[in-house]
């Protein structure tokens, strides 16, 4: 019988040690094999494909990586499915909207820094928190919502947030049609910050908050209780995702490019750095 081909994960444990510590800060295995390129440029014998770290993790015969790494994987599943499309959610009207439509060219073309998205992830009703993500280098900010989602509370929890912002780095604001922005016009206000509103039933249209909602789900699980998660815990779980290197960014962080950004704008501020989340 013809032996198996030894894998280059037992061949090379500094390799194997590697993946490990990055699955282990939840990096998904495309994100480690593209940062292996840039880490390791000249050296082949560090390199590693994608599926190579999937089949390392989920073939029974082999046991470079033990099946319980699956569990930093973003869905936690035993296997990979294909993803469900996000239906539109359709939620109501709300009074003297700015449409999308009335965006600048600035942001539409991503070209400038501090142009957000922003929408709420839910868990166990009435637990819920509010997702900030910059358009350009998709920073996220979390925000708390300990006093629920109605409008009063959510402004008020957004003009918090969005103030510890550099002015400079807090131009506008994309939101979905929700009721919990029935205040948007102080908000603007307070913030000096104009607010634009996604076309009806098309949420799709702040896609970069969208997308990194979907993230967010392997730590604020769908139908758990939010409120156990403390706001350093909610910025440990932002900083994580900051820190990783993204395929939309070709391959950078969103911190990577906030320092490159303008370091002495005060963009350096909104820089996190993960810790472990338990």
């Amino acid at each position: 019988m013809k032996r198996p081909k030894v894998t280059r994960l037992r061949e090379k444990p500094a390799l194997l040690q590697v993946v490990r510590a990055k699955l282990e800060l939840d990096w998904s295995p495309e994100q480690i094999s593209a940062w292996l390129k840039k880490a390791y440029p000249d050296d082949q014998s560090m390199r590693l494909s994608h599926e190579a770290i999937y089949r390392s993790i989920y073939y029974v015969y082999r046991r470079e990586l033990d099946r319980g790494t699956s569990q930093h994987l973003r869905s936690g599943r035993t296997v990979r499915r294909p993803r469900r499309r996000v239906q539109p959610s359709g939620r109501g009207r709300l009074k003297n909207m700015v449409p999308i439509s009335a965006r600048p060219a600035s942001v539409e073309n991503r070209v400038e820094v501090g142009h957000w998205e922003g929408d709420l992830v839910m868990g166990k009703r009435p637990s819920v928190v509010a997702t900030l993500v910059e358009r350009s280098t998709r920073f996220l900010k979390i925000v708390p919502l300990p006093n629920g989602y109605k409008a009063d509370a959510v402004r008020l929890a957004l003009t918090a947030a969005l103030g510890e912002i550099p002015e400079e780095v807090r131009r506008s604001l994309t939101w979905d049609r929700g009721r919990e922005m029935a205040e948007h016009a102080q908000l603007s206000k307070d913030l000096s910050m104009d607010v634009y509103f996604c076309a009806p039933g098309s949420p799709w249209q702040r896609g970069s908050n969208e997308n990194t909602n979907r993230l967010l789900r392997q730590y604020l699980i769908k139908g758990s209780d939010l409120r156990r998660f403390t706001p350093d815990e909610l910025n440990e779980i932002a900083g994580r995702l900051n820190d990783r290197p993204r395929h939309v960014l070709d391959w950078s962080s969103s911190n990577d490019l906030i320092r490159t950004w303008h370091v002495d704008q005060g963009a350096s501020a909104l820089i996190s750095k993960p810790r472990a989340v338990h």
